[in-house]
């Protein structure tokens, strides 16, 4: 068993916890290139309002000190559709935070960080950010906020208005940390700090989120996470690879049996016999 805990673990666990706020704080503030300080930790459960509505469990939704929400969330099974999983849970966060009588002003601005252990889509890079620009098609101009516009919103750029999205795809680190957010990153694919990593909140998850710190029940529910990966893993190899090699299997013999039939078609329009055409290709009677 590695020394540290597993982030995706204890961000459902531990870092909800006053005493641990440092160490998200350190993580989105080297990822977000901003100084972040926590103000508290939210729930959100998205206020289901129909039978066929979707809950909007959150693995941990943060208010920093501007009032800002920022979701973190760690994806370890292959999702297809997670980018419109994404795209939802922004959405229902900024009506669950909209009050019926509140002007559009005040719509909060949310920061979606997804930490995923799985490759999502085409892309040479392991991070990636999206925000919303808004460009003229015909002068190739941004939309920029007027004077009062900035002022009232207390916002620079139009596209700070919008929800903004950082993925962070941890599977395809190379290891080599080459920057702060790269150190943060190794110890999110391997749940290891090396003594040279400096970057902020690092020395100290270091610190706190060693294996050897939890309770005896939290080792045994931290022990039991753990088992459950294995399993999941395991069930995905079976079913999908079993399924991709069933897959691959069928296609090769349906190619083959229709590589011979255009042969013995070829054959039989050259005048062979469909006996003799039958015993050169190996079809049988």
């Amino acid at each position: 068993m590695k020394h540290l805990i597993r982030f995706d673990w204890a961000i459902k666990k531990l870092l909800r916890s006053k005493a641990n706020f440092g160490i998200l704080e350190g993580f989105l503030s080297v990822l977000l290139k901003e100084q972040i300080k926590i103000h508290k930790i939210l729930e959100s459960e998205g206020n289901k309002e129909t039978v066929n509505d979707k809950f909007n469990r959150l693995d941990i939704l943060v208010e920093d000190e501007k009032g800002e929400l920022i979701i973190i969330e760690v994806q370890v099974d292959d999702q297809m559709d997670y980018l419109h999983r994404m795209l939802y849970g922004t959405a229902k966060l900024i009506t669950e935070y909209m009050h019926e009588s509140e002007s559009y002003k005040n719509v909060k601005k949310v920061i979606s960080v997804n930490i995923l252990f799985f490759d999502l889509g085409l892309g040479k890079d392991y991070v990636y950010h999206g925000t919303t620009r808004l460009l003229g098609i015909h002068e190739h101009d941004e939309l920029a906020l007027s004077r009062k516009q900035k002022k009232a919103f207390n916002k620079s750029e139009t596209y700070e208005i919008f929800p903004e999205y950082y993925l962070i795809k941890v599977n395809e680190f190379n290891d080599l940390a080459k920057d702060s957010l790269d150190e943060w990153i190794y110890f999110l694919k391997n749940e290891e700090i090396t003594d040279r990593f400096s970057a902020q909140g690092l020395k100290e998850a270091k610190d706190k989120l060693m294996v050897m710190k939890l309770s005896e029940p939290e080792q045994k529910a931290y022990n039991y996470y753990l088992e459950s990966l294995h399993d999941r893993a395991s069930y995905y190899d079976s079913t999908f690879g079993r399924g991709l090699s069933e897959g691959l299997e069928k296609g090769r013999q349906e190619g083959r049996q229709e590589g011979l039939m255009e042969a013995y078609n070829k054959l039989m329009v050259g005048g062979m016999e469909a006996e003799q055409a039958k015993k050169l290709l190996g079809m049988g009677n």
